[in-house]
């Protein structure tokens, strides 16, 4: 109970970071290069576009501290494959992130910097829960010595 205490408390100061740096590159893009003023972005998915982006920053973020940190000693498999589990677990809670700001943004027509950031938390909070369970189950759990690749 203790190690997963501690565990839980490593996963949540990786994740308020993650937090942070996946907000900080989403309104870094929403009000830059993807913003309704710019040329550079010509379509209407432009917030989608910086969710994504910015979740996939934050992703190799939180990679570098899970790894390192939350999950330390508890690798299973090899570096690449964990990679692309790492992965995996990621892209389902980046489409759960974006699909919410989607459906607030273009389906519900919520369209302020405040409505986008408050669909991005709950995508957040969303992503996170389906991120740590895939993290504790598929990713960094510990295996059996015999069972291992």
């Amino acid at each position: 109970m203790r190690r997963r205490a501690g565990q839980l408390a490593r996963f949540g100061a990786v994740g308020i970071a993650g937090i942070i740096v996946n907000l900080a590159v989403f309104n870094l893009l929403r009000l830059g290069p993807l913003s309704p003023e710019s040329e550079v972005a010509g379509d209407d998915d432009r917030v989608v576009t910086a969710k994504i982006l910015a979740t996939v920053v934050s992703i190799l973020f939180a990679w570098w501290g899970h790894r390192g940190w939350t999950f330390r000693g508890g690798r299973r498999h090899r570096p690449a494959r964990e990679m692309a589990l790492f992965g995996l677990v990621n892209l389902v809670a980046l489409a759960l992130e974006a699909a919410v700001v989607a459906v607030s943004h273009h389906g519900l027509g919520l369209t302020s910097a405040v409505a986008d950031n408050v669909a991005s938390l709950i995508g957040i909070g969303i992503g996170t829960v389906a991120r740590y369970s895939g993290y504790a189950l598929f990713v960094f759990n510990p295996e059996p010595e015999a069972a291992r690749d």
